[in-house]
């Protein structure tokens, strides 16, 4: 029986962050009332110029300087011909013939190997609006607010093997331009949106397969899905000996299904031209030095910065760096005065348990790092104990609130009065004899047990250190 490899290449659009759309002033905010984000030119009246927006052109220059990328100095944009309803123009400005960027690559992490993903190129281009489908009266509405914002699409060369080598690229994707600040990349919000070409060949053979388009993947879960899928229906194809078809499929995630949507067009089905209504782009080398010298420190210069000048862990490193906001949230915090391997430990237990708890990403955090920077400081003086400090910190999560006013309002603050302690032990050994049988007996846990009932009393407000002493002395006396 033959054995098959994967062959398999992105194309992935990435919405960028501008205020305004790429050829008019029009907002590019989320989630605005179908239509209200709107104006003659994105949504493609007669007689309607576009003026390109430069921070667009400034924002792909970046990415592909991230990723390695040679950049044309001298580009243009060219006019792309379809007929869809949410395509207001019948055209899409975009760039064929001399793309912005060119000739890339990226490094990412395949099992415990480090493969290069190359990049053949980058491109601007405006987005298309967004079709609304009413369910109950079978009606298609036409929401243009998402016409007109600005993209890049990244397109790689057809390298990557399996579904995790993807994920591995639109990971280290998402970090680099999440990291320049250029999107926040959501995929559940489409400004990172990915569609992926596949075929299938025998091992060993040169040749590429017929290759299939996968759309609509909103989700890491879903691309990974989807590849297996249309992997196994190739080959289901092949070895019944019938033709893979060159089309655009469409992914239905909730029944792990796809379905044609229409051949796969070329770009001579484009019908391409130059973009008549826009002059051609030009990037001074002082330009390219300039965004060249804004470029961020990336996450591999911060996890070795990390380990060197905070001693903390590499996984630790590792983890706080795979997200920039992750990253900044706890730079902040160190800045503040909180120690790093406080703040460290702080991310990696309790946030990271409460972001799963609640389903969230580091993109959700809203809460200010000088309320958590104050809270480690009321830690480390005594004032709270750690266990309150766990209370504290949640409600810090949930409601963002100012921990020194939280801990006096509730009354959390850690209960240093030797004798009021003392007190509180003398009657928890009184009540349980038997704990001090046990304990007298060798049996070392039942101090476990006395402490235990002590912080109860206290209502956690005790610190445990002083407990533990005053039992130990109590009983041995």
């Amino acid at each position: 029986m033959s054995r098959y490899e994967t062959v398999i290449g992105l194309e992935v659009h990435v919405e960028l962050a501008t205020k305004s759309k790429i050829f008019c002033g029009c907002s590019t905010a989320f989630g605005g009332a179908p239509n209200t984000h709107t104006c003659p030119v994105c949504t493609g009246m007669p007689g309607s110029l576009p003026v390109l927006n430069k921070q667009v052109v400034e924002y792909a220059t970046a990415v592909g300087l991230a990723t390695n990328c040679a950049i044309t100095q001298y580009c243009k944009f060219d006019r792309k011909n379809y007929f869809y309803p949410d395509n207001p123009q019948n055209y899409q400005i975009s760039q064929l013939y001399l793309p912005i960027c060119r000739n890339g690559y990226v490094e990412i992490e395949a099992g415990r190997q480090t493969k290069r993903v190359r990049i053949h190129e980058i491109h601007m281009e405006e987005d298309a609006g967004k079709l609304v489908h009413d369910p109950d009266t079978g009606d298609t509405l036409v929401d243009f607010n998402r016409s007109g914002v600005p993209l890049i699409e990244i397109v790689s060369e057809p390298d990557m093997r399996s579904a995790d080598e993807v994920i591995a690229y639109l990971e280290k994707l998402r970090m680099l331009i999440q990291y320049l600040g250029v999107s926040d990349c959501k995929l559940q919000e489409g400004s990172m949106r990915a569609d992926v070409n596949i075929s299938v060949r025998e091992e060993g053979a040169e040749e590429f397969g017929t290759r299939t388009e996968m759309k609509n993947l909103n989700s890491f879960s879903a691309i990974s899905r989807a590849i297996k899928n249309e992997t196994e229906r190739q080959i289901d194809l092949i070895e019944s000996g019938e033709p893979v078809i060159q089309e655009s499929r469409r992914w239905d995630d909730d029944r792990e299904y796809s379905y044609s949507m229409r051949s796969k067009e070329d770009a001579k089905d484009y019908r391409y031209f130059p973009e008549p209504d826009l002059v051609p782009v030009v990037i001074s080398d002082e330009m390219l030095d300039r965004i060249r010298a804004a470029q961020p420190e990336f996450r591999e210069a911060k996890i070795v910065r990390y380990v060197e000048e905070y001693q903390i862990p590499k996984y630790d490193a590792e983890i706080i760096t795979s997200d920039k906001k992750l990253a900044d949230f706890f730079e902040e915090c160190v800045a503040l005065g909180a120690p790093a391997k406080e703040v460290s430990n702080l991310i990696m237990g309790d946030l990271m348990r409460l972001l799963k708890e609640n389903g969230q990403d580091a993109s959700d955090i809203a809460f200010s790092p000088a309320h958590v920077s104050k809270m480690i400081e009321m830690i480390l003086k005594g004032v709270i104990n750690r266990t309150v400090a766990k209370e504290v910190f949640e409600e810090i999560f949930r409601s963002d609130v100012d921990p020194e006013a939280y801990v006096e309002e509730h009354d959390l603050k850690t209960v240093n009065d030797d004798g009021e302690l003392r007190r509180v032990i003398a009657e928890v050994i009184a009540k349980n004899p038997k704990s001090v049988e046990d304990y007298h007996a060798g049996k070392k846990k039942a101090m476990g047990f006395l402490v235990g009932q002590t912080m109860r009393i206290m209502k956690g407000k005790a610190d445990p250190g002083t407990v533990n002493r005053i039992v130990v002395e109590m009983l041995e006396s």
